[in-house]
């Protein structure tokens, strides 16, 4: 099984380089250290699984592994990290991850590895215990009400995010006019002033803090 494993600290990606290979089941084919390393490797490599931190400087490892999934849709990505943490575990989801586990359940990486390889799911114990409450406590505001588009969302919750039209546009590839046009239209369809309240109205009406 060819596999990369991306880790911005050299000493945890090499050690998981060691371990993993000699167990006989998995070829590394490369090791990177950072989100944006991920992406120049997953396709120079095309590997069966990207094994991938998360917390990593420049690139988060689930922004790297969202693009990766938007080119590659076939993509395998299993996430390791040291936070059990539930935004990046719905995130994960969200995104089309494979995998989130926990480094401390070192046991179960080359399991997993192959389980992921096969075409299933992978999320240690500890996490699938959470994932139905995690799932309940997304939104379940109706933005049909309001007409409003996946794409708009996108764009509501990137706003709240404190993403300037620029990083927005970045983000998802478009233009800042194409943003700005956006935008506009959501701030209409809400009755909305502007992009302060626009955030706010996220908060409050949607994720109910």
């Amino acid at each position: 099984m060819k596999i990369v494993i991306v880790d911005d600290d050299n000493l945890v990606a090499i050690s998981l380089k060691t371990i993993l290979e000699a167990s006989g089941k998995v070829e590394v084919a490369a090791i990177g250290y950072s989100g944006r390393e991920a992406m120049e490797l997953y396709k120079k490599h095309s590997p069966e699984v990207m094994l991938m931190d998360i917390r990593m400087n420049d690139m988060t490892g689930l922004e790297a592994g969202e693009v990766i999934i938007k080119d590659y849709p076939d993509a395998n990505i299993l996430f390791l990290t040291t936070f059990s943490d539930d935004e990046y575990i719905v995130k994960a989801l969200k995104i089309g991850a494979r995998g989130y586990i926990l480094k401390q359940d070192f046991n179960g990486i080359v399991p997993a590895l192959e389980a992921v390889a096969g075409g299933q799911n992978v999320y240690g114990a500890e996490i699938i215990g959470r994932l139905p409450q995690l799932m309940s406590n997304t939104s379940s505001f109706d933005y049909s009400k309001f007409d409003i588009n996946e794409k708009e969302q996108e764009i509501i919750e990137l706003v709240a995010d404190g993403l300037s039209n620029k990083e927005i546009a970045s983000k998802l590839y478009l233009s800042e006019g194409t943003v700005r046009n956006y935008l506009s239209t959501i701030l209409e369809k809400l009755n909305l002033r502007d992009r302060t309240q626009l955030a706010i109205f996220y908060f409050t009406k949607i994720k109910g803090e």
